[in-house]
């Protein structure tokens, strides 16, 4: 008798028991588990808002836009005289006039081949000729890390429109494409770009910093020392390159720690200039925003300090899909909330003459939804009204990986012929 009570009680405790846990763990769990669904599905609607294809009828005829573009092209024109050097919120030349940043990006050295893009199809130096025909004076020229650490001799699919570099070096391939730049007078600016070779970015915390130390299972482990031997490395050889003007010091470096990573991020950039500033005290320093470059509110109250004067840039990043923190990015933001957020984020450093600011990478497709072209707009009339130095993301037709389509891309698949559409019109009048 005494041993069915007890296990009657047991039964009823279990079950009290039982009853219990469904309520503190089982219950707000499957809350939870609703609650984020409910959310996705509200962010998916937002996000998705303005996905039909935008009427771009007010820009001029493409005929009207390369004859525009080809009648003002001077390949002979001397662009900036190195070195070059900051003056409040501007870059200034050797002679003291303003030298704009104008810029476009040309990847794939960041890439999974580790060379930059368009070296199977055409000549370097025709690639070259061809970024100055559009009238840009400046390249941004992203790396990997894992390119300076693997340094691989570069196949020959890779390189047949350049077999003199056939077999060659990632890093002498580099070093080439650099000098078939400056050689054509525009300036370059070397970009770290992110640290495994591929394509950036993501969420992956590997390639969110300069430093991947203390992660275990990052495929390409980086120290601090690690990244800033290896931009020792990538810019030895263009110490004695005057066009070769700068160095962009890490890429849309992020992460959810706020200011602390801003002031941990500036004291490794401040590290980093000081090394390369002993190998060459001429070259621009580009530090960029946290929160993917987003964000350089942090420089107001721990400004990056260099021991070389008048060598200090900052840079942004502004896509439509930016505007970190809300449900309400840049794609449908009225103007006065992006001017704000911009004003916020960046160009306080411009108002109050404070440094320059390069916006190093903006973009939008050839054939661009409402919500694009909306963020475009938005973006045009915000540089021209704070006049600041820009580079446009990308020259590229093509991603490396899979032979993926760039639908930002300014170029058709031959490497040579320009897209004349609304992207290249806007960037000229900036200048």
């Amino acid at each position: 008798m005494r041993d069915v009570t007890l296990t009657r009680r047991v039964r009823y405790t279990v079950r009290r028991l039982s009853a219990a846990l469904w309520k503190i763990a089982v219950v707000p769990s499957i809350l939870f588990i609703l609650w984020c669904s409910g959310v996705a599905v509200i962010f998916l609607i937002l996000w998705c808002r303005g996905s039909e294809t935008a009427s771009i009828s007010g820009y001029p005829s493409t005929s009207r836009i390369e004859h525009q573009l080809k009648k003002h092209a001077n390949l002979s024109a001397r662009l900036c005289v190195p070195p070059l050097r900051t003056n409040g919120r501007d870059i200034v030349d050797d002679t003291g006039f303003r030298c704009k940043l104008s810029s476009v990006n040309w990847y794939g050295a960041s890439d999974i081949f580790m060379v930059p893009g368009g070296l199977d199809v055409r000549h370097r130096r025709q690639i070259a000729r061809t970024i100055r025909s559009l009238g840009f004076n400046s390249v941004r020229l992203p790396y990997a890390d894992e390119m300076v650490k693997e340094n691989p001799r570069i196949e020959g699919k890779y390189l047949a429109a350049n077999r003199d570099l056939v077999g060659r070096s990632a890093l002498h391939i580099f070093t080439e494409v650099v000098n078939a730049l400056t050689d054509v007078g525009l300036a370059v600016i070397v970009n770290n770009h992110i640290t495994q070779a591929r394509w950036c970015c993501d969420a992956l915390p590997c390639d969110a910093s300069w430093s991947n130390q203390g992660i275990p299972f990052c495929p390409v482990h980086q120290t601090e020392e690690d990244w800033v031997e290896n931009l020792v490395t990538v810019m030895a050889p263009h110490v004695l390159n005057p066009l070769v003007v700068g160095v962009d010091l890490r890429n849309e470096v992020r992460g959810l720690l706020g200011a602390r990573l801003w002031n941990s991020w500036a004291a490794a950039a401040e590290n980093a200039a000081e090394r390369l500033h002993h190998l060459q005290p001429e070259w621009l320093m580009v530090v960029e925003g946290v929160s993917s470059a987003n964000d350089i509110s942090g420089a107001g109250k721990r400004p990056v300090q260099l021991h070389h004067e008048n060598k200090l840039v900052y840079s942004a990043h502004v896509y439509g899909w930016s505007g970190w923190g809300s449900l309400d990015p840049y794609w449908y933001r009225k103007y006065d909330s992006f001017a704000e957020d911009m004003g916020r984020n960046w160009e306080y450093l411009l108002k109050n003459n404070t440094a320059p600011v390069w916006v190093g990478e903006v973009g939008s497709p050839r054939y661009p939804a409402e919500r694009d072209f909306h963020y475009w707009r938005n973006l045009m009339r915000y540089l021209r009204a704070t006049d600041a130095d820009v580079a446009y993301w990308a020259l590229n037709p093509r991603k490396p990986k899979d032979n993926e389509v760039e639908t930002y891309g300014l170029l058709e698949d031959d490497w040579m012929t320009p897209i004349y559409d609304y992207r290249l019109w806007d960037l000229a009048s900036l200048r």
